[in-house]
């Protein structure tokens, strides 16, 4: 392990202004330099929140947080941390192209008097061809798809050569096949930049598919672990408010196959098939 963590939380709660209850209640969690890390839970669970007090965006949380040894604030200046936030409407207000907008991001922190470096030129246009943007790179940023877009503000987010990623929500609105492509620049990108990665997701498939590890929130951690690590009783604790929404006040309870009545109707996997073998498990209403 490193001296420095990519990100560090320790005992940390924050209870945003006039809130009768906490949106994250003493989380500890470490992601080390090069890791990718799925943050997973359901809206209102305090995803969002862990990630704008990594950023130094909310200040007042008690506990301890360090980004790469710094405070957040400080890092967030430094330029450590490129993010993605879930909705980019301010950027498609502007007439502008696409590499412009890139360009912003490299260009953020620089006096407003100095000239483009070729070196940042070159930056840039490296984070365009990382993404896949070079085929509408010199469209107007309003005029592009929303998968584009995405590609279009990781490379903003890259461009100011930060050490770790943190996207929210990167594919609400997004199909199955933009999804597998959105997984695969993923990849590519933490092969490449040897970038620490952290994605806040409520999609489990999302969050499994492309994580070394998984940190479950519901206000606070209920599970920090490598994907395989999961189990129906973790995600039924983590998703139970989501759950409660449909069903009202019946009981959801997680358990083995083995142990269903045979009048309950399987559950299907995230997949839309049932798992075969001993180990399955399956949802009880």
């Amino acid at each position: 392990m490193t001296d420095h963590a990519a990100v560090e939380f320790q005992h940390v709660s924050y209870t945003y202004p006039g809130a009768d209850a906490p949106a994250i209640e003493d989380v500890t969690l470490r992601v080390e330099p090069g890791e990718r890390l799925g943050v997973l839970g359901p809206n209102g669970g305090g995803k969002s929140t862990l990630i704008k007090i990594a950023l130094g965006l909310l200040r007042g949380y008690s506990g301890r947080v360090l980004v790469h040894g710094q405070p957040p604030e400080r890092a967030r200046r430094s330029g450590i941390i490129g993010y993605v936030p879930q909705r980019c409407e301010a950027a498609l207000m502007f007439p502008i192209s696409v590499r412009q907008v890139v360009e912003m991001g490299a260009v953020a922190r620089q006096k407003p008097w100095r000239t483009t470096s070729d070196e940042v030129r070159d930056r840039v246009q490296r984070c365009i061809e990382l993404v896949g943007a070079g085929a509408f790179v010199d469209k107007p940023i309003g005029e592009i798809s929303g998968g584009q877009l995405q590609r279009a503000m990781i490379a903003r987010a890259l461009a100011a050569n930060p050490k770790i990623l943190a996207l929210d929500e990167p594919t609400v609105g997004i199909d199955a096949v933009g999804q597998r492509g959105f997984a695969e620049l993923l990849d590519t990108l933490h092969e490449e930049l040897k970038l620490s990665i952290l994605i806040v997701s409520h999609d489990v498939r999302v969050v499994a598919a492309g994580c070394d590890r998984v940190a479950c929130m519901a206000r606070t951690l209920h599970f920090h672990d490598a994907p395989g690590g999961l189990t129906p009783q973790v995600l039924a604790e983590v998703f139970r408010h989501d759950v409660s929404s449909v069903f009202g006040d019946l009981h959801i309870d997680a358990h083995a196959a083995d142990d269903c009545p045979g009048d309950h109707v399987h559950a299907p996997t995230a997949s839309g098939a049932r798992n075969e073998g001993a180990d399955d498990h399956e949802g009880r209403v």
